[in-house]
């Protein structure tokens, strides 16, 4: 059976990304105003930065939102594959120097693990796609794979994906289906014909996207060629 997901086409990549920026912000801004804080999630790789940076200049109460990475590589944090440090560059400054970030970089995946969930729900989640339709670090093929998918999972687990040159940490399913709001951003022919094939269904090992595609929260697909 397909899946129902609201889709945003834009005419080009920076339009996509200032205005998902904007979007995120109006979001961030209302569940602050409900409950004085708000939690966003972001992806790592090249395809947000421009998105972080246009969202670093919104205006909102900064100092209240806690700002985590969907996964994270398990290299240095001066590393240029760190979402750590990406988000530091891009996110992290202007007006967005003030929020909390919640790093992924400690010794003990426990100490890790409740750092997260201090902070969760997630309030806006905002998720890259892979065009293997892997999402945060959740591969098709990792050993790990059933284990961060499951009901029960913990906010974390540590994945080693055999596609990929280093171990990661992936925030898990019940992290991502609990969400209340989730943007899957995306760019390029390849990834468009890769949400298809998610979309059309199947077996969630095959395509872990579907684990957000199907959240019971509002979920957007946001493309640009």
């Amino acid at each position: 059976m397909s899946i129902a997901v609201a889709r945003q086409a834009y005419p080009d990549r920076g339009t996509l990304m200032r205005d998902l920026a904007e979007l995120v912000a109006d979001q961030l801004r209302a569940a602050h105003a409900s409950k004085d804080r708000a939690t966003l999630a972001v992806p790592g790789g090249t395809t947000p930065r421009p998105f972080l940076e246009a969202l670093s200049e919104a205006d909102l109460a900064w100092a209240d939102v806690s700002v985590l990475p969907t996964d994270e590589r398990l290299v240095s944090e001066l590393s240029s594959r760190s979402n750590l440090r990406l988000i530091r560059e891009s996110l992290l400054r202007n007006a967005a120097a003030e929020a909390r970030l919640v790093a992924l970089h400690e010794p003990l995946l426990g100490t890790m693990t409740a750092r997260v969930e201090a902070v969760l729900p997630i309030d806006v989640l905002v998720l890259g796609m892979g065009a293997d339709m892997h999402t945060a670090s959740l591969f098709p093929g990792a050993p790990e794979l059933a284990a961060a998918l499951a009901d029960d999972a913990p906010a974390l687990v540590e994945i080693h994906p055999p596609s990929q040159p280093e171990a990661r940490l992936t925030l898990t399913a019940p992290v991502i289906r609990g969400a209340s709001v989730i943007h899957v951003l995306i760019t390029g022919e390849d990834k468009l014909a890769a949400i298809e094939r998610a979309v059309a269904g199947g077996p969630l090992a095959e395509a872990p996207v579907r684990v957000a595609l199907t959240a019971p929260c509002p979920v957007t697909v946001h493309y640009a060629a």
